[in-house]
C-alpha cells in the first residue's frame, strides 16, 4: 500500500489568507465549484497560481505556472483585460484544445483579469457544473468584480515592514467549502447517520475532496474486501490494488472538476461484479457500492502486480497520465529552446513528484545547464560545463544512454563519493535525453525524501525524458532556422536610416508571432538632396524566403528610380513593370512619399497599401486620403496617381504595413483609428519612443499573425 502521508505546504501569510477568504466568499456568492487566483509577479511574464479552492494540488499542478502567451483562458483574459467565458466542453475543446485534453470533463468556466487601467495583478478562474445557466447573471458579474477589487487592494503597496501580497512557491490549497446543510449538525445526528448507514446492505463511503476515505460502513468494507481501518485515510485505488485500473480515479477526477454524478461497473477478483455510484458536492464525494447484475457492461480490473508483469500504463495513476498528456501537448506547441525549457521546468516539478530539477543540453562536448528549478542552484553551477567524459552520473548517464536512480543521497555517495549535495534533497534521478540517436542532454530530478523508484515510475520518467529530448531537438532546429531567417531579414532591411536635415525618423520591423521570422515587409528612407528624401514602405505577398528575396529586388528598384528623380507615381509604375517581368506570381503593396522640406510638402502615391497617418499638433491624427492604385505585379499598364499634402513643423507622418492593423474578425477601420489615437497620445515624445509605443499598443501586438513594419517621420522646426 502506498504511503498515506499528505504533503504539507508552508503556512500562508496574512495577505494570502485574505485573498483566500475573498476567493471562498466569491465562490459562495456565485455557486462556483472550483476557484483559483493567479498572481503576476513584478518583472515576470508568467502567472503563478496562488490560491485554490475546490480542487487538489495534483489536479491543478499543470497550471501552477502559466506563461502569459500560453493558449489558456486565464492568460487570454489577463492580456486582453476582459472576461473569457466558456460554456462547456465543446467550446473548451474548440478554443483551447490543450486544456480540453488535460481536463476532459464538461464544465463551465470564467476567467477574469485582476487589473485596472494602469496595473495588472493577475487573474481569477472559476468553474461551475454544466447545470449552471449558459451565461453569468448580473449579480454574479457584480460578485466577481467585487473580488477583483479586493484583490487589487491587497496588492497595493504597504507601509514599510508590513507584509504585502506575495505569490507563494506552491499554491495555497484551501479546504473545501462547507456543504449547505438544511440544519446544523449535532453529535446525536452524526451517530444516527452512522447507525443508519450500518443498517444498509448497500456499501457507503465518504471521500474528501482529495479522494481519501473519511467514512466507510461495514457493507462497503465487505464488498471491497478490506477492513474499515485499511480504507480510512487512503484513496480507494491505493488501498485496493484491483481498483488501481485508473477507472475509479478517472471518475473521481470527473466528479471533482465537473461536479456531476457518475457510475461504473468493475470486477473484484476473481469474479465479483460491483457497481459504483459517485455523488459529488463542494465538500467531497459520496460513494454507493452494490452488487451488479450479470448482464451489466463491465470493465475488468487488471490482475495484481504480483500476478503478472506490470506496465506504466497499468500502475501510473490518472493524474500522471493526464500530466503526461498535458506536457506532451504543450511541448508540441513550443517553438524555441527557451519555451521548451520553461515548459519542462514549470510542468515536471509541480506535476510529477520531484522538488527540483536541472536540465542540461550538450554543447561542444560538455553539459550546458539551460534551466533549473528548486534549491539546486549550487548543483546547477557545478554541473555547468562538465565534460561528457567526466566520471559523474550526469555525464555517464548520457554517455551510456542509461538512466541512473538513487533512492537516497547516501546511496548516491556510495556510487559516486564526490557527488554534490543539494540542500534539502535526498533522492535523485539522472535521465539521458536522446532523440533519433543524437545526444541532446541530461535531466536531473531531485526529491526531498528517500524515494524508491518503482518500475512503473521509472518507465514514466523515461517517457518524460523522451518527450523532452524530442522537443529540445525540434527546438534546436527551429532556433537554427530562426537565426538564419533573422540574418537574412537583417541583410535585406536598412542597417540604419540616413540623416536628413529637418527630419526626425524612426523605424521598426516586427516579425509575426509564428513562422520563420522572415517575410516581405520592408521600409526605406532615401536621401535625394539636402532638403529632399523618398520614404517607402511595402509588403510583398507571403511569409517565406521567396517573399524576402523579392522584397530585396523591390527595394533595389525603388532606390534606382528614386535616385534619378522620378515622382512617387513613376517609381511605382517602374517597379510594377519589374515585378511583371520577373513573373514571380507574387504581388506587393507599396507606398511612396516624396518629402520636400524646401516647399514644406509631401507627394504620395500608393499601390494598394494602407494610407499613412498624419498627426498635426493640436489637431489630432487622421489617415491621408490617397487615390489607390493596383497592387504591384498585376497589370503592366497600371497607373499610380500622385497627390500632395502640406507638411507643417511638428507634423508626424506614420507609414505602416497591415501587420500593424489587421486582426481577424475586427474591422480594419477600428484598428486603424486606435493606432491613430495611440499616435496622438504619444506624438510629443521622441520618434523612437513613439515607435515602441505603437508596436506595443497596436491591436495586433498580442497575437501578431503577419509581419509589421513601421516608419515614423517628424518635420522639425526650421
Amino acid at each position: 500500500m502506498r504511503s498515506r502521508r499528505v504533503p504539507s505546504a508552508a503556512a500562508p501569510d496574512a495577505a494570502l489568507e485574505r485573498l483566500g477568504a475573498a476567493l471562498v466568499e466569491v465562490m459562495s456568492q456565485v455557486g462556483a465549484s472550483v476557484g483559483g487566483a493567479f498572481l503576476l509577479p513584478a518583472q515576470e511574464r508568467v502567472l503563478r497560481l496562488a490560491v485554490v479552492c475546490g480542487a487538489t494540488r495534483q489536479i491543478v499542478a499543470p497550471w501552477a505556472r502559466i506563461s502569459l502567451h500560453d493558449p489558456h483562458p486565464v492568460p487570454d483574459a489577463v492580456r486582453t483585460k476582459r472576461l473569457v467565458w466558456l460554456s462547456g466542453q465543446e467550446e473548451i475543446a474548440r478554443c483551447y484544445p490543450r486544456l480540453s485534453l488535460a481536463v476532459p470533463y464538461d464544465f463551465r468556466l470564467a476567467a477574469v483579469p485582476i487589473a485596472d487601467a494602469t496595473e495588472l495583478v493577475g487573474g481569477l478562474a472559476l468553474l461551475w457544473p454544466v447545470t449552471h445557466p449558459q451565461e453569468l447573471s448580473d449579480d454574479e458579474h457584480e460578485a466577481i468584480n467585487g473580488f477583483c477589487q479586493r484583490a487589487m487592494l491587497l496588492a497595493q503597496p504597504v507601509p514599510a515592514g508590513a507584509a504585502g501580497l506575495r505569490c507563494p512557491l506552491e499554491p495555497y490549497i484551501l479546504p473545501p467549502l462547507p456543504p449547505h446543510l438544511p440544519r446544523p449538525s449535532a453529535r446525536d445526528e452524526a451517530l444516527a447517520a452512522v447507525a443508519f448507514a450500518e443498517r444498509l446492505p448497500t456499501g457507503c463511503c465518504a471521500l474528501d475532496i482529495d479522494g481519501r476515505v473519511i467514512f466507510a460502513n461495514s457493507a462497503a468494507a465487505d464488498l471491497l474486501g478490506a477492513g474499515a481501518d485499511e480504507l480510512t485515510g487512503a484513496r480507494p485505488w491505493e488501498a485496493q490494488p484491483w481498483l488501481g485500473d485508473a477507472l475509479f480515479e478517472a471518475h473521481y477526477r470527473a466528479a471533482v472538476v465537473g461536479r456531476q454524478p457518475s457510475s461504473f461497473t468493475t470486477v473484484r477478483p476473481p469474479d465479483t461484479r460491483l457497481r459504483f455510484h459517485l455523488y459529488p458536492d463542494v465538500s467531497g464525494i459520496s460513494v454507493l457500492i452494490e452488487p451488479a447484475p450479470d448482464e451489466e457492461p463491465t470493465v475488468r480490473a487488471p490482475a495484481r502486480p504480483d500476478q503478472r508483469k506490470s506496465t506504466s500504463a497499468e500502475l501510473a495513476g490518472v493524474d500522471t497520465l493526464y500530466q503526461m498528456t498535458h506536457l506532451a501537448a504543450a511541448l508540441t506547441e513550443a517553438a524555441g529552446l527557451d519555451q521548451v525549457v520553461e515548459l519542462v521546468c514549470d510542468q515536471i516539478v509541480p506535476a510529477f513528484g520531484p522538488k527540483a530539477l536541472v536540465l542540461m543540453t550538450v554543447r561542444d562536448g560538455r553539459l550546458c545547464v539551460v534551466g533549473h528549478r528548486g534549491p539546486v542552484a549550487g548543483l546547477a553551477k557545478d554541473l555547468d560545463g562538465t565534460p561528457l567524459t567526466s566520471p559523474v552520473p550526469a555525464a555517464q548517464t548520457l554517455a551510456s544512454s542509461r538512466p541512473k536512480f538513487f533512492s537516497s543521497f547516501a546511496e548516491l555517495l556510495r556510487a559516486y563519493p564526490e557527488a554534490i549535495y543539494a540542500e534539502g534533497m535526498e533522492a535523485r534521478a539522472f535521465l539521458p535525453l536522446i532523440a533519433s540517436g543524437r545526444l541532446i542532454g541530461t535531466l536531473v530530478l531531485s526529491y526531498e525524501d528517500v524515494h524508491h523508484f518503482s518500475r512503473a515510475e521509472r518507465a514514466v520518467l523515461m517517457s518524460l525524458a523522451g518527450l523532452t529530448a524530442q522537443a529540445m531537438d525540434r527546438a534546436r532546429l527551429y532556433d537554427i532556422k530562426h537565426d538564419l531567417a533573422r540574418t537574412l531579414q537583417s541583410a535585406l532591411l536598412p542597417h540604419a536610416l540616413p540623416e536628413v536635415g529637418g527630419l526626425e525618423v524612426a523605424a521598426r520591423y516586427q516579425p509575426a508571432n509564428r513562422g520563420m521570422d522572415v517575410g516581405g515587409d520592408f521600409y526605406d528612407l532615401i536621401r535625394i538632396g539636402p532638403t529632399t528624401a523618398i520614404a517607402a514602405i511595402g509588403d510583398v505577398q507571403g511569409h517565406h524566403t521567396s517573399a524576402a528575396a523579392l522584397m530585396g529586388q523591390v527595394r533595389t528598384a525603388i532606390h534606382s528610380h528614386a535616385g534619378v528623380g522620378s515622382p512617387p507615381g513613376g517609381i511605382l509604375a517602374a517597379t510594377n513593370r519589374l515585378l511583371i517581368d520577373l513573373d514571380t506570381e507574387l504581388f506587393a503593396s507599396c507606398l511612396i512619399v516624396r518629402l520636400d522640406l524646401a516647399r514644406r510638402c509631401a507627394q504620395l502615391a500608393t499601390a494598394g497599401h494602407p494610407p499613412p497617418l498624419l498627426h498635426r499638433p493640436g489637431e489630432g491624427t487622421a489617415s491621408v486620403a490617397v487615390s489607390p492604385g493596383l497592387l504591384l505585379g498585376i497589370d503592366s499598364c497600371a497607373d499610380y496617381p500622385t497627390c500632395e499634402i502640406p507638411l507643417f513643423p511638428g507634423a508626424v507622418l506614420a507609414l505602416y504595413t497591415d501587420g500593424m492593423v489587421e486582426v481577424p474578425g475586427i474591422d480594419i477601420g477600428e484598428t486603424t483609428a486606435e493606432l491613430a489615437r495611440q499616435l496622438t497620445k504619444a506624438a510629443d515624445r521622441s520618434m523612437d519612443a513613439v515607435a515602441d509605443t505603437l508596436l506595443a499598443k497596436a491591436a495586433t501586438a498580442t497575437h501578431r499573425q503577419d509581419d509589421a513594419a513601421l516608419l515614423l517621420i517628424r518635420v522639425l522646426q526650421p
